[in-house]
């Protein structure tokens, strides 16, 4: 196997000489630490209220800010005081707030905007799950089915339908950013078929056709996502006559042949749902096919702190877990493929470039 470099060291733990020559002593350090739930709290704030949005290229003060979104000056401030201390917004000397490089990203209109990332990170069931946290870690399973009698996705669908809308919001943002990395990563030159494999709404199988004129695509998730795929994939959509959609689990079958299979965030569940996917995908494709798996990884990237907490997120609440370059490896491996590289698509996605035997 051959691996590319993946990115820069992550920072060694923090120490007290470490803390001493940042100027912030351990003790400051560790408290700020375990307040960690009042910048989420204030994230949260600022996304729902929608302070970035309100303010614009020019700088405003709390007053002019807080009429705009309907709230009290006065706390207003407080919340924008927090924030600045984290580089979120930015606070000048004539009492004026202005954005920064991460408040942008709470706008609606940013590109890249992260506001619905935000609220799904921060959405009340999150609150209810963290501080059972400990509880996870003795027993290595999920919390979710001993809080709410139930599994994650059946809850969140029949009883906290305004948080599925916001992760379905969340995901839908997150796939139409990365869609064009990946398409962008992806060399899909000799191939006449690709498959994406609980590939969501179909983002990125959506990209890899417009990059490829004369290769044909099938979404694969489940139906009731599939139904609102792409407008670009479904018929009379600009995509359509090289593109369908297959309703199906993965973890009980693909029946599909192609000569591209890519998978990109699936691989998270827990290790029974991981293998069965795996070996479903190993027994439909034919010989010398590739697989593409995609995922974040809890090493030594850009995108360690973010992705380390979603790794705890995940075992919190479907007992899932992110992956090392190691343990994704060691899974493809023993569903039988054969990784040829593993490469960095942007600062948070890896991609394990594998074939199926001759």
């Amino acid at each position: 196997m051959t691996t590319v470099e993946t990115g820069s060291p992550a920072p060694a733990a923090a120490t007290g000489e470490e803390t001493a020559a940042s100027g912030t002593p351990a003790p400051m350090l560790l408290r700020g630490l375990a307040f960690g739930a009042a910048r989420s709290a204030a994230l949260r704030a600022a996304a729902r209220l929608g302070v970035a949005d309100a303010l614009g290229s020019a700088p405003a003060t709390a007053e002019e800010l807080a009429r705009s979104v309907g709230a009290e000056p006065g706390p207003l401030r407080r919340l924008l005081r927090a924030l600045a201390c984290q580089g979120v917004f930015t606070e000048r000397v004539d009492g004026t707030f202005a954005h920064t490089e991460l408040s942008r990203l709470l706008r609606e209109d940013e590109e890249h905007s992260l506001k619905d990332v935000v609220l799904w990170c921060t959405e009340p069931w999150t609150w209810e799950v963290w501080p059972l946290l400990d509880e996870a870690v003795r027993t290595g399973g999920n919390v979710v089915e001993g809080l709410y009698g139930k599994g994650f996705f059946q809850y969140l669908n029949e009883d906290a339908p305004a948080s599925a809308a916001v992760f379905n919001r969340a995901m839908t943002r997150s796939s139409e950013q990365s869609a064009r990395d990946v398409a962008a990563a992806l060399d899909l030159s000799g191939a006449e078929s690709v498959v994406d494999i609980g590939g969501g709404q179909g983002h990125v199988l959506a990209s890899l056709l417009e990059k490829y004129p004369d290769v044909r695509g099938v979404l694969m998730d489940l139906p009731k996502v599939v139904e609102h795929a792409d407008a670009r994939l479904l018929p009379g959509g600009a995509l359509a006559g090289r593109a369908r959609t297959v309703g199906g689990d993965c973890r009980e079958d693909i029946p599909v042949h192609a000569d591209v299979y890519v998978i990109k965030n699936v691989l998270e569940w827990d290790d029974d749902s991981t293998r069965r996917a795996l070996a479903n995908i190993r027994a439909a494709a034919r010989p010398g096919a590739r697989v593409v798996a995609i995922e974040n990884l809890v090493d030594d990237t850009p995108s360690m702190p973010f992705t380390s907490a979603m790794d705890l997120l995940l075992l919190l609440n479907v007992g899932g877990a992110k992956h090392t370059e190691r343990s994704l490896s060691e899974r493809l491996d023993a569903a039988g493929l054969v990784i040829d590289t593993v490469r960095r698509i942007n600062p948070y996605l890896h991609a394990f470039e594998c074939r199926v035997p001759e």
